[in-house]
């Protein structure tokens, strides 16, 4: 499942689970300290930055492709 996933989809599914906890702690009451929400600020941030540093973007063009685009192009000159 993992490899059919867009990285996008991935970072809203990322923060859709942050706000969720958030929205747990708010509603049940939670004495919340500095340093957990400082853990949830960090947990919402720096994930999804690795995520969207390491994961490539789109994959590079096939030869292919490369080639079909230059052919078109002289085919309409």
């Amino acid at each position: 499942m993992v490899k059919n996933i867009a990285r996008n989809r991935l970072l809203g599914l990322w923060f859709a689970s942050v706000a969720v906890i958030i929205a747990t702690v708010i509603v049940t009451g939670v004495h919340v300290h500095i340093a957990t929400t400082a853990l949830l600020l960090l947990l919402s941030i720096v994930p999804p930055g690795i995520i969207l540093a390491l994961w490539p973007a789109a994959p590079p063009p096939t030869i292919g492709e490369i080639l079909y685009a230059v052919n078109t192009r002289r085919d309409r000159s």
